[in-house]
């Protein structure tokens, strides 16, 4: 620009630059996917980390979230209202004896809805033929089971039949679930060895989540124990069911009632809260599974860092060139922060996209029900952004402290 001076001749003044451009929103996303679209294959493996810790943590949290939205209906389901009573031990670890009627006892409680029991026989076996060695129990215990057992500790019969009034008294067996398996028996109508004499299986329980231990157990008629097996009466565990407000108070007074002579002799649990301290295991490993996706997560910031030095280090005549140009240091710089958060961003969007598909494929496979997870889904997505932005800094900064004759000259 030429100056005309009063005093002086005229003089030359160069007009200097701002340093910043003004760009739209629009134009700052088109130029910060340059390098991206450039670059395809280099910004996909640059994103894959990044998506693969966002998945990770999506799917690992929503795979919790089914879980645990399973189990508290299984508890819905199976109440919080059942206690169960067991007998202690002495000094010498020998376990002691319920009375032979602590059931009755029990169900004199007041708010007591119902309550059965099992007792479990001590030296006696089951297997699958008489020529097995009896200590071959395969962890499968041999215990008498009263009729209305079933109705208390909500189980229900898979195959077959449940105890009547005519087939307890007799030498037939009900099978629990893992018992049945462990046998190798599928169904009613096949006979096991059990003590000295053949019984025939009348049925199979489904699993049994408050009574684990009817699982693992072939379960006699409580009269037909009596009479084929020995067994004496007493029973070793009573289950009983109350009202859902006067759980506590039934606990109270659980102990005395089963067994009035010793009550410090019983045992007295509440099978519910074995599931709600299975949920809290579950949500432990939920937090590690966690913590590895954000370590994930981190490496893939650190990839994206190093993508974009890189990035700089061979656009540095492009960078040269669009100083000369007239570009600021702030646009350069948030050029390149902007490319660092699209690569980011894209690899969070894809981390959780993979991640949901995981979840619902799990679940569904499961057949649980489908919990999306969205703390984790908008955390992932915003995380990813953060780290993207962290990632971008230094080089960015780089990019817009290069001079415009260096960058140029590819120096």
């Amino acid at each position: 620009m030429v100056i005309l001076g009063r005093d002086r001749g005229p003089r030359s003044t160069l007009v200097p630059l701002p340093d910043t451009a003004r760009l739209g929103p629009v134009d700052v996303v088109r130029v910060g996917l340059l390098g991206v679209r450039g670059r395809p294959m280099r910004a996909i493996l640059s994103g894959l980390g990044i998506a693969i810790g966002i998945a990770a943590m999506v799917a690992v949290l929503g795979i919790g979230a089914a879980s645990q939205a399973r189990l508290m209906d299984q508890i819905r389901s199976l109440g919080t209202n059942m206690l169960s009573v067991g007998p202690g031990e002495n000094m010498f670890g020998n376990r002691l004896q319920l009375p032979e009627e602590a059931v009755d006892m029990v169900r004199r409680i007041g708010p007591v809805t119902s309550a059965s029991a099992t007792a479990q026989l001590e030296g006696r076996s089951v297997r699958r033929t008489d020529r097995i060695d009896p200590r071959e129990t395969k962890g499968i215990t041999v215990a008498a089971a009263r009729e209305d057992l079933l109705g208390t500790i909500g189980g229900r019969v898979g195959k077959g039949q449940w105890f009547n009034a005519a087939t307890s008294r007799y030498p037939t067996v009900v099978l629990g679930a893992r018992a049945a398996e462990l046998l190798g028996v599928d169904g009613p109508n096949r006979q096991v060895w059990i003590g000295d004499r053949w019984f025939t299986v009348i049925g199979v329980l489904k699993p049994v989540p408050l009574a684990p231990e009817v699982d693992r157990s072939a379960l006699v008629g409580w009269q037909g124990a009596k009479d084929l097996l020995g067994f004496d009466g007493h029973p070793t565990r009573i289950y009983e069911r109350s009202d859902e407000n006067a759980v506590n108070n039934v606990r109270d007074v659980l102990a005395a009632t089963a067994n009035p002579a010793d009550p410090g002799a019983v045992k007295v649990s509440r099978p519910s809260d074995a599931l709600e301290a299975q949920l809290a295991a579950k949500n432990t490993f939920t937090g590690l599974f966690v913590g590895l996706g954000a370590v994930a997560l981190l490496v893939g910031g650190v990839g994206v860092a190093n993508t974009m030095v890189i990035s700089v280090l061979e656009r540095r005549q492009e960078i040269g060139l669009r100083r000369a140009l007239g570009a600021g240091r702030g646009q350069i710089r948030l050029q390149f922060l902007t490319e660092a958060v699209t690569l980011s961003g894209l690899g969070g969007v894809a981390g959780v996209l993979l991640g949901l598909i995981v979840t619902s494929g799990y679940a569904h496979a499961k057949g649980w029900p489908l919990v999306l997870p969205w703390p984790a889904i908008l955390g992932g997505v915003a995380a990813s952004v953060a780290i993207g932005a962290l990632a971008g800094l230094y080089p960015a900064g780089r990019a817009a402290r290069l001079p415009p004759t260096e960058a140029l000259n590819g120096a």
